[in-house]
Protein backbone atom coordinates (compact mmCIF):
# COMPACT_ATOMS: atom_id res chain seq x y z
CA UNK A 1 0.00 0.00 0.00
CA UNK A 2 1.17 3.50 -1.11
CA UNK A 3 0.45 5.12 2.68
CA UNK A 4 3.21 5.23 4.41
CA UNK A 5 -3.62 -29.25 21.18
CA UNK A 6 -6.39 -29.31 24.19
CA UNK A 7 -8.44 -29.29 21.26
CA UNK A 8 -11.42 -27.31 21.38
CA UNK A 9 -14.10 -29.60 22.45
CA UNK A 10 -17.20 -29.63 24.46
CA UNK A 11 -16.28 -31.58 27.79
CA UNK A 12 -19.89 -33.29 28.47
CA UNK A 13 -19.22 -36.53 27.41
CA UNK A 14 -21.45 -37.65 24.75
CA UNK A 15 -24.53 -35.90 26.00
CA UNK A 16 -27.41 -36.52 24.34
CA UNK A 17 -30.60 -34.02 25.63
CA UNK A 18 -34.29 -34.37 24.78
CA UNK A 19 -36.72 -32.15 25.98
CA UNK A 20 -40.17 -33.28 24.77
CA UNK A 21 -39.51 -34.45 21.07
CA UNK A 22 -36.32 -31.79 20.62
CA UNK A 23 -33.42 -33.81 21.17
CA UNK A 24 -29.66 -32.67 20.49
CA UNK A 25 -26.02 -32.80 20.64
CA UNK A 26 -24.51 -29.33 22.23
CA UNK A 27 -22.60 -27.76 19.33
CA UNK A 28 -18.77 -26.96 19.72
CA UNK A 29 -18.17 -23.14 20.50
CA UNK A 30 -14.71 -22.90 19.06
CA UNK A 31 -17.09 -20.71 16.03
CA UNK A 32 -19.68 -19.38 14.96
CA UNK A 33 -21.60 -19.41 11.65
CA UNK A 34 -23.86 -16.19 11.74
CA UNK A 35 -26.30 -15.07 8.86
CA UNK A 36 -27.51 -12.06 7.79
CA UNK A 37 -30.09 -10.93 5.37
CA UNK A 38 -32.80 -12.76 3.51
CA UNK A 39 -33.54 -14.20 0.40
CA UNK A 40 -31.18 -13.32 -2.33
CA UNK A 41 -29.49 -10.81 -0.30
CA UNK A 42 -28.58 -13.50 2.13
CA UNK A 43 -24.93 -14.21 3.58
CA UNK A 44 -23.10 -16.04 6.47
CA UNK A 45 -19.55 -15.20 7.99
CA UNK A 46 -17.60 -16.95 10.50
CA UNK A 47 -16.16 -16.37 13.73
CA UNK A 48 -13.56 -18.10 15.38
CA UNK A 49 -13.47 -17.85 19.76
CA UNK A 50 -10.27 -15.95 20.64
CA UNK A 51 -10.35 -16.94 24.41
CA UNK A 52 -7.54 -16.85 27.33
CA UNK A 53 -8.90 -13.51 28.62
CA UNK A 54 -6.50 -11.42 30.22
CA UNK A 55 -3.71 -12.96 28.33
CA UNK A 56 -0.15 -11.55 28.52
CA UNK A 57 0.54 -8.45 26.16
CA UNK A 58 3.24 -8.43 23.83
CA UNK A 59 6.07 -5.84 24.36
CA UNK A 60 8.32 -6.59 21.12
CA UNK A 61 5.63 -5.25 18.67
CA UNK A 62 4.07 -2.37 18.00
CA UNK A 63 2.45 -0.38 19.92
CA UNK A 64 4.30 -1.44 22.95
CA UNK A 65 2.30 -3.56 24.91
CA UNK A 66 -0.23 -4.93 22.31
CA UNK A 67 -2.45 -7.71 22.62
CA UNK A 68 -3.39 -8.59 26.15
CA UNK A 69 -7.51 -8.61 26.02
CA UNK A 70 -9.30 -8.99 28.97
CA UNK A 71 -12.55 -10.89 27.75
CA UNK A 72 -12.70 -13.68 25.33
CA UNK A 73 -14.48 -12.28 21.67
CA UNK A 74 -14.67 -13.83 18.28
CA UNK A 75 -12.79 -12.47 15.21
CA UNK A 76 -14.09 -12.35 11.63
CA UNK A 77 -12.49 -15.60 10.31
CA UNK A 78 -12.19 -13.90 6.88
CA UNK A 79 -12.29 -10.14 5.60
CA UNK A 80 -14.99 -9.23 4.53
CA UNK A 81 -16.13 -10.04 0.91
CA UNK A 82 -17.33 -7.98 -2.05
CA UNK A 83 -20.44 -10.15 -1.75
CA UNK A 84 -21.00 -9.14 1.91
CA UNK A 85 -20.88 -5.83 1.22
CA UNK A 86 -23.32 -5.74 -2.16
CA UNK A 87 -25.85 -7.65 0.21
CA UNK A 88 -25.86 -5.66 3.15
CA UNK A 89 -26.12 -2.50 0.80
CA UNK A 90 -28.92 -4.01 -0.86
CA UNK A 91 -30.40 -5.37 2.62
CA UNK A 92 -29.63 -1.91 4.56
CA UNK A 93 -29.53 1.03 2.07
CA UNK A 94 -25.80 1.36 3.12
CA UNK A 95 -24.54 2.74 0.32
CA UNK A 96 -21.03 1.65 0.67
CA UNK A 97 -18.51 1.49 -2.42
CA UNK A 98 -16.13 -0.24 -3.71
CA UNK A 99 -13.10 0.01 -5.92
CA UNK A 100 -13.97 -0.88 -9.00
CA UNK A 101 -10.82 -3.62 -9.56
CA UNK A 102 -10.26 -2.20 -13.13
CA UNK A 103 -7.25 -2.94 -13.41
CA UNK A 104 -7.89 -6.98 -12.32
CA UNK A 105 -7.69 -9.41 -15.16
CA UNK A 106 -11.15 -10.70 -15.29
CA UNK A 107 -12.82 -8.08 -12.98
CA UNK A 108 -13.61 -8.41 -9.57
CA UNK A 109 -15.27 -12.06 -7.85
CA UNK A 110 -17.62 -11.80 -5.47
CA UNK A 111 -15.62 -13.25 -2.80
CA UNK A 112 -13.07 -10.89 -3.40
CA UNK A 113 -11.59 -9.40 -0.08
CA UNK A 114 -13.64 -5.83 -0.18
CA UNK A 115 -11.61 -3.26 -1.08
CA UNK A 116 -11.72 0.87 -1.30
CA UNK A 117 -14.05 0.53 1.67
CA UNK A 118 -13.21 3.76 4.44
CA UNK A 119 -13.74 3.84 7.89
CA UNK A 120 -16.90 5.16 8.05
CA UNK A 121 -17.91 2.97 5.58
CA UNK A 122 -16.43 -0.33 7.47
CA UNK A 123 -18.48 1.22 10.52
CA UNK A 124 -22.20 1.57 8.85
CA UNK A 125 -20.81 -2.00 7.88
CA UNK A 126 -20.16 -3.16 11.21
CA UNK A 127 -24.14 -1.47 12.54
CA UNK A 128 -26.00 -3.33 10.00
CA UNK A 129 -24.97 -6.28 11.54
CA UNK A 130 -25.85 -5.12 14.77
CA UNK A 131 -29.37 -3.84 14.06
CA UNK A 132 -30.18 -6.62 11.47
CA UNK A 133 -30.02 -9.07 15.13
CA UNK A 134 -31.42 -6.49 17.00
CA UNK A 135 -28.52 -5.65 18.84
CA UNK A 136 -27.65 -1.74 18.70
CA UNK A 137 -25.43 0.26 16.22
CA UNK A 138 -21.64 0.15 17.85
CA UNK A 139 -21.09 3.47 16.24
CA UNK A 140 -22.72 6.23 16.40
CA UNK A 141 -23.86 8.42 13.32
CA UNK A 142 -25.70 11.78 12.93
CA UNK A 143 -28.83 11.88 10.64
CA UNK A 144 -26.43 13.77 7.97
CA UNK A 145 -24.16 10.65 8.25
CA UNK A 146 -21.58 12.04 9.69
CA UNK A 147 -19.96 9.84 12.89
CA UNK A 148 -20.04 11.25 16.23
CA UNK A 149 -18.46 10.04 19.59
CA UNK A 150 -20.88 8.45 21.96
CA UNK A 151 -21.93 10.70 24.44
CA UNK A 152 -22.49 10.22 28.64
CA UNK A 153 -26.06 9.74 29.10
CA UNK A 154 -26.42 7.16 26.15
CA UNK A 155 -27.39 3.97 26.29
CA UNK A 156 -24.11 1.65 26.34
CA UNK A 157 -21.82 5.06 27.07
CA UNK A 158 -18.35 3.57 27.80
CA UNK A 159 -16.26 6.47 28.82
CA UNK A 160 -13.27 3.99 28.02
CA UNK A 161 -13.94 3.99 24.50
CA UNK A 162 -16.59 6.58 22.89
CA UNK A 163 -16.24 4.83 19.39
CA UNK A 164 -18.00 2.03 20.18
CA UNK A 165 -21.41 1.70 22.49
CA UNK A 166 -20.98 -1.49 25.02
CA UNK A 167 -24.23 -2.60 24.07
CA UNK A 168 -23.27 -4.02 20.45
CA UNK A 169 -22.29 -7.08 19.24
CA UNK A 170 -20.58 -6.76 15.88
CA UNK A 171 -17.48 -4.17 15.98
CA UNK A 172 -14.83 -3.23 13.96
CA UNK A 173 -11.82 -4.63 16.19
CA UNK A 174 -9.31 -3.06 18.24
CA UNK A 175 -5.76 -2.18 18.16
CA UNK A 176 -5.77 -5.47 20.52
CA UNK A 177 -8.19 -7.34 19.49
CA UNK A 178 -6.54 -7.42 16.29
CA UNK A 179 -3.32 -7.83 17.22
CA UNK A 180 -4.34 -10.53 19.65
CA UNK A 181 -5.86 -12.77 17.00
CA UNK A 182 -3.25 -12.32 13.99
CA UNK A 183 -0.29 -12.73 16.49
CA UNK A 184 -1.05 -14.46 20.21
CA UNK A 185 0.44 -18.01 20.72
CA UNK A 186 -2.98 -19.45 22.76
CA UNK A 187 -0.70 -20.23 25.52
CA UNK A 188 1.22 -17.05 26.61
CA UNK A 189 3.64 -16.14 23.44
CA UNK A 190 3.88 -14.04 20.22
CA UNK A 191 4.52 -15.03 16.85
CA UNK A 192 6.18 -12.31 14.94
CA UNK A 193 3.32 -12.75 11.95
CA UNK A 194 -0.20 -13.62 11.76
CA UNK A 195 0.63 -17.41 10.67
CA UNK A 196 1.76 -18.85 13.39
CA UNK A 197 5.28 -18.13 12.53
CA UNK A 198 8.71 -16.00 13.00
CA UNK A 199 9.53 -16.75 9.53
CA UNK A 200 8.72 -14.36 6.86
CA UNK A 201 5.18 -16.02 5.05
CA UNK A 202 5.48 -17.49 1.74
CA UNK A 203 3.96 -14.88 -0.63
CA UNK A 204 1.09 -16.44 -2.84
CA UNK A 205 -1.51 -15.07 -5.33
CA UNK A 206 -4.19 -17.54 -3.63
CA UNK A 207 -4.50 -20.70 -1.40
CA UNK A 208 -4.32 -22.16 1.95
CA UNK A 209 -1.29 -22.91 2.67
CA UNK A 210 0.87 -23.35 6.21
CA UNK A 211 2.77 -20.72 6.57
CA UNK A 212 1.75 -18.39 3.11
CA UNK A 213 -0.06 -15.12 2.71
CA UNK A 214 -1.23 -13.26 -0.70
CA UNK A 215 1.64 -10.29 -0.81
CA UNK A 216 4.29 -9.49 -3.80
CA UNK A 217 1.62 -10.06 -5.89
CA UNK A 218 0.60 -7.69 -9.73
CA UNK A 219 -2.42 -5.45 -9.76
CA UNK A 220 -3.75 -7.36 -12.27
CA UNK A 221 -3.81 -10.31 -9.82
CA UNK A 222 -6.09 -8.12 -7.11
CA UNK A 223 -6.67 -9.67 -3.73
CA UNK A 224 -7.36 -13.32 -3.15
CA UNK A 225 -11.16 -14.86 -2.05
CA UNK A 226 -11.18 -14.25 1.59
CA UNK A 227 -11.29 -18.08 2.28
CA UNK A 228 -7.93 -18.68 0.24
CA UNK A 229 -6.28 -15.49 1.43
CA UNK A 230 -2.87 -17.62 2.77
CA UNK A 231 -2.19 -19.41 6.32
CA UNK A 232 -4.16 -19.39 9.02
CA UNK A 233 -2.80 -17.62 12.10
CA UNK A 234 -2.40 -19.86 15.74
CA UNK A 235 -5.96 -18.75 16.83
CA UNK A 236 -7.65 -19.76 13.25
CA UNK A 237 -7.64 -16.46 11.50
CA UNK A 238 -7.01 -16.24 7.58
CA UNK A 239 -5.30 -13.05 6.12
CA UNK A 240 -4.48 -11.13 9.06
CA UNK A 241 -1.39 -11.33 7.00
CA UNK A 242 -1.48 -10.01 3.18
CA UNK A 243 -4.00 -9.63 0.97
CA UNK A 244 -5.66 -6.65 1.93
CA UNK A 245 -4.23 -4.21 4.98
CA UNK A 246 -7.16 -3.70 7.50
CA UNK A 247 -9.07 -1.24 9.68
CA UNK A 248 -8.63 -1.22 13.11
CA UNK A 249 -11.44 0.71 15.36
CA UNK A 250 -8.45 2.05 17.28
CA UNK A 251 -7.47 5.46 16.39
CA UNK A 252 -3.51 5.59 15.40
CA UNK A 253 -3.05 7.29 19.04
CA UNK A 254 -4.90 4.67 20.88
CA UNK A 255 -7.23 7.67 22.16
CA UNK A 256 -10.45 7.03 21.10
CA UNK A 257 -11.71 10.85 21.49
CA UNK A 258 -11.14 12.53 18.00
CA UNK A 259 -13.46 11.26 14.92
CA UNK A 260 -11.65 12.29 12.45
CA UNK A 261 -8.13 11.41 13.76
CA UNK A 262 -5.84 8.97 11.94
CA UNK A 263 -7.06 5.42 12.51
CA UNK A 264 -4.33 2.29 12.67
CA UNK A 265 -3.88 -0.61 9.83
CA UNK A 266 -2.17 -3.72 9.82
CA UNK A 267 -0.95 -6.56 7.67
CA UNK A 268 0.09 -5.66 4.33
CA UNK A 269 -1.96 -5.86 1.06
CA UNK A 270 -1.89 -8.39 -1.75
CA UNK A 271 0.67 -6.13 -4.28
CA UNK A 272 2.91 -5.11 -1.05
CA UNK A 273 6.86 -6.21 -1.71
CA UNK A 274 8.11 -4.71 1.69
CA UNK A 275 7.86 -7.82 4.46
CA UNK A 276 8.47 -5.60 7.11
CA UNK A 277 4.71 -4.48 6.88
CA UNK A 278 3.76 -7.90 7.95
CA UNK A 279 4.98 -8.33 10.83
CA UNK A 280 4.08 -7.54 14.58
CA UNK A 281 6.22 -4.84 14.20
CA UNK A 282 4.52 -2.48 11.57
CA UNK A 283 1.15 -0.81 12.18
CA UNK A 284 0.44 2.71 9.74
CA UNK A 285 -2.06 5.54 10.69
CA UNK A 286 -4.58 6.40 7.98
CA UNK A 287 -7.43 8.87 8.16
CA UNK A 288 -10.91 7.41 8.36
CA UNK A 289 -12.09 8.42 5.17
CA UNK A 290 -9.39 7.49 2.82
CA UNK A 291 -9.92 4.80 0.48
CA UNK A 292 -7.28 2.25 -1.24
CA UNK A 293 -7.10 -0.71 -3.59
CA UNK A 294 -5.57 -2.77 -0.91
CA UNK A 295 -7.73 -1.65 2.24
CA UNK A 296 -10.63 -3.65 3.33
CA UNK A 297 -11.62 -4.82 6.56
CA UNK A 298 -12.78 -7.88 9.08
CA UNK A 299 -15.65 -7.35 11.99
CA UNK A 300 -15.11 -9.17 15.54
CA UNK A 301 -17.98 -10.51 17.60
CA UNK A 302 -18.54 -10.00 21.20
CA UNK A 303 -20.38 -13.17 21.63
CA UNK A 304 -21.52 -16.04 19.63
CA UNK A 305 -24.87 -15.11 18.58
CA UNK A 306 -25.94 -18.56 18.49
CA UNK A 307 -28.86 -19.19 15.21
CA UNK A 308 -32.17 -19.70 16.78
CA UNK A 309 -33.33 -23.60 16.02
CA UNK A 310 -30.08 -24.70 16.44
CA UNK A 311 -28.27 -27.26 18.88
CA UNK A 312 -26.44 -23.78 20.15
CA UNK A 313 -29.50 -22.04 20.26
CA UNK A 314 -31.49 -24.23 22.02
CA UNK A 315 -28.57 -25.62 24.53
CA UNK A 316 -28.51 -21.72 25.14
CA UNK A 317 -32.11 -21.33 25.91
CA UNK A 318 -32.22 -24.53 28.07
CA UNK A 319 -29.26 -23.20 30.00
CA UNK A 320 -27.35 -25.89 29.15
CA UNK A 321 -23.37 -25.87 28.61
CA UNK A 322 -20.16 -27.03 28.67
CA UNK A 323 -16.70 -26.50 29.66
CA UNK A 324 -14.16 -25.77 27.00
CA UNK A 325 -10.43 -26.01 26.48
CA UNK A 326 -8.24 -25.15 23.75
CA UNK A 327 -4.74 -26.10 22.82
CA UNK A 328 -2.88 -23.85 20.08
CA UNK A 329 0.54 -24.22 18.54
CA UNK A 330 3.20 -22.97 20.52
CA UNK A 331 5.52 -20.28 19.12
CA UNK A 332 8.01 -21.76 16.92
Amino acid sequence: MSFRKRTMKTNIKSLVTCVLVVCFVPAKSEASNIHFGSGANAFSMEFVAIGDPGNVADATGTPSPAGSVGYTYYMGKHEVSRDMIAKANASGGLGITLDSMSSVSGGPRADMAATGVTWFEAAQFANYLNTSKGFLAAYRFDTSGNFQLWQSGDAGYDAANPFRNSLANFVLPTADEWYKAAYYDGVGGYFDYATASNSIPTPVSSGTGAGTAVFAQTLSQGPADITLAGGFSALGTRGQNGNVFEWEESNFDLINDSVLSPRGVRGAGFSNVITSLLSSSSRLEVGPSFQNFDLGFRVASLSPVPEPGTAAGLASLLGIGGATGMRRRRRE
